[in-house]
């Protein structure tokens, strides 16, 4: 039979008889471990103990069909069993739907291009991801050497590599004593000063722009920074010090993360065939994929 993992499902089932089943499945890694799949349609893993005995439980954000099973005895004919099978759409993490298997078509391809199942805990896969279609070229240019058609791959490359100096020192001041250490301090301690990081955002965002001018960025992306940039202190944020400027941290540590993929990737010659996830998330940050 092989390995498997145990999954138990609290979202609501075509059969309301077999919720209460445990189910197997082979789509995910087959390490044994134990998944549910929550009412509200997340997939959450249980971990594994630790060396302090310690267990958790870590959300899981798919994006393709699974498919779980189990088999029921028969109470007239025991050596008969009942073979109880549903596919499980999830989209962006969350279910879309779960239906019998016999009553479900293979998905288009194009809808899910990546069900590689490739989980982020499991360090002994790549960190790499497939391109999802050949990268784009630009007639006129056969590397990135020269000038490449804006709003491309290639573009963007070109403007790494070009930008890569002023992101190097804009990335060392956001993570010196004064543009890092300090600010985040001061949000626990309960200080306005923490409202002067939204001046790092605004300048990291700006110069992410700068990279690939003619697209715009992702939408979540830019609620982000728009949530967590524009603020000034009021003496009433005190009582709410919380809501007030967590999204001032967390629009930083977003706008810091590309800063520091923009930098760690600006070497790049060529558009890479295998997308390390760093340099996955700039395209996807510029709507390059």
């Amino acid at each position: 039979m092989g390995l498997f993992d145990t999954i138990y499902c609290e979202y609501p089932l075509p059969n309301p008889e077999y919720q209460a089943l445990d189910f197997q499945t082979k789509n995910l890694d087959c390490g044994m471990d134990t998944y549910t799949i929550t009412r509200d349609g997340r997939l959450i893993r249980r971990a594994r103990k630790g060396v302090r005995g310690q267990v958790g439980e870590i959300e899981c954000p798919l994006h393709g069909d699974i498919r779980i099973y189990t088999s029921l005895r028969n109470e007239d004919s025991p050596e008969n069993r009942t073979w109880v099978e549903y596919v499980v759409r999830f989209t962006h993490g969350r279910v879309e739907w779960i239906r019998p298997h016999e009553e479900v078509s293979p998905p288009p391809e194009e809808d899910f291009p990546d069900i590689a199942w490739s989980w982020p805990w499991n360090t002994s896969e790549s960190s790499e991801v497939k391109r999802d279609a050949a990268p784009a070229q630009d007639s006129n240019t056969p590397g990135i050497e020269g000038e490449a058609t804006p709003g491309t791959e290639k573009a963007l490359l070109l403007n790494l590599q070009r930008a890569k100096s002023e992101m190097e020192s804009l990335l060392g001041k956001c993570n010196d004593h004064w543009g890092y250490e300090d600010p985040i301090y001061r949000f626990y301690h309960q200080s306005f000063k923490v409202y002067w990081l939204q001046e790092s955002t605004r300048s990291i965002v700006d110069k992410l722009q700068a990279l690939v001018p003619e697209r715009p960025l992702n939408p979540w992306f830019v609620q982000i920074i728009e949530s967590g940039t524009g603020k000034r202190f009021q003496i009433e944020d005190n009582a709410r010090w919380l809501e007030a400027t967590r999204p001032i941290l967390e629009a930083f540590f977003h706008a810091r993360y590309f800063l520091e993929m923009a930098v760690r990737y600006a070497d790049l010659k060529t558009p890479p065939e295998l997308l390390p996830s760093g340099y996955a998330a700039l395209l996807t940050l510029f709507g390059l994929r």
